[in-house]
């Protein structure tokens, strides 16, 4: 099959560099077209980004030229790596001129039109494309992937919710300094200390997972009918952002009926074999001190969410933990299954 040639916006940034990193030898997509701020245009991609990943600069990505962030001479097909306020200009003149544009930032996620995506959770809602209004002028269209934060937690709480259903969500979490990006936290800022903000952290949380747990109607969604609560710190951990949660149900639940629901857990990017899908979307730990970071961020090369510490909560019904790697699952990762589901789903021509 010969592949889709992709772009990549805000290539040279921590994500960016995941987008090409998670790209390198993917069976449908190759990364055909470069572009990030003007410091960078014109320069040669190894020389215009500071590499942060621990494998090497594929050696064809390495001597590409960064373009300038406009779509003229773009490839049809855009991963988005931006700043919101960048986005929020950038990605809808990306849109208007044709170009499928898979974006990671928030800028348009809470747009009524634009699909806020995880695709084992609300496949479905991608059918919003249909209304936009670049997509009945040029062709093109936004779909989103959530917040880093918002995924682990909204994984874990699809399986409970489709049985169970959900009354309250209560969420702290602790987040790995690489969701900050690159320089991110200063060392002597995060160095044996916790910060507890991040910069609309929370509301994105609390109003994101509401929307992807709810339903299409007609030209929206409708956003799940439930209470939410997050509070997000900051902490000294380089990938991985671990949350503790506790949940009250609509429907009374044993432990061994949760445990078995997120064990079965399957979704349309398993039975369509998604070349980026996790084999287990999310996966239980019996042990009474995991998930952790150093040994489980990688589950399911990063695409797995990972829960553990299921126990009763004394105020609502249910506590337990939730693990996910924020740059792949919650990232780069997310968006490129997100274009997998696209191409599956015939939007990608």
């Amino acid at each position: 099959m010969k592949k889709i040639p992709v772009g990549i916006l805000g290539a040279t940034g921590v994500v960016g560099q995941r987008f090409i990193q998670m790209l390198e030898h993917h069976p449908w997509f190759e990364v055909a077209w470069l572009a990030a701020s003007d410091r960078s245009e014109g320069k040669v991609y190894g020389e215009a980004a500071r590499w942060r990943l621990k494998t090497t600069i594929p050696s064809g990505v390495a001597k590409m030229r960064v373009s300038p962030a406009s779509p003229d001479g773009a490839p049809k097909v855009i991963f988005a790596a931006l700043d919101s306020g960048i986005a929020a200009e950038l990605e809808p003149r990306f849109a208007d001129a044709g170009c499928a544009v898979v974006s990671n930032s928030s800028a348009l996620r809470m747009q009524e039109d634009v699909p806020l995506v995880i695709p084992e959770v609300n496949a479905g809602h991608i059918k919003l494309i249909d209304i936009q209004g670049w997509r009945k002028k040029s062709g093109g269209y936004v779909v989103t992937n959530p917040n880093c934060s918002a995924i682990g937690l909204v994984l874990a709480l699809a399986p409970i919710h489709q049985r169970f259903g959900l009354d309250t969500v209560m969420a702290v979490t602790m987040q790995a300094i690489s969701g900050a990006g690159y320089p991110g936290v200063a060392s002597l800022d995060i160095l044996g200390n916790v910060i507890p903000f991040i910069k609309n952290e929370e509301e994105k949380m609390e109003e994101e997972t509401k929307k992807l747990l709810g339903q299409v109607n007609g030209s929206k969604v409708i956003p799940g009918a439930f209470a939410m609560s997050a509070q997000c710190n900051r902490v000294a951990v380089e990938d991985g952002h671990t949350e503790s949660i506790s949940i009250r149900l609509k429907k009374k639940a044993k432990p061994e009926e949760i445990i078995e629901s997120w064990k079965a857990y399957r979704a349309e990017p398993q039975e369509l074999k998604l070349p980026s899908a996790p084999e287990r979307p999310v996966v239980y730990l019996e042990a009474n001190d995991r998930p952790q970071p150093r040994f489980d961020i990688d589950m399911g090369a990063g695409m797995t969410t990972v829960v553990g510490r299921l126990r009763p909560c004394s105020v609502l019904d249910w506590k337990f933990t939730v693990l996910s790697h924020n740059t792949i699952r919650g990232a780069a990762g997310a968006a490129l299954l997100n274009a997998e589901l696209l191409k599956a789903k015939g939007y990608l021509g």
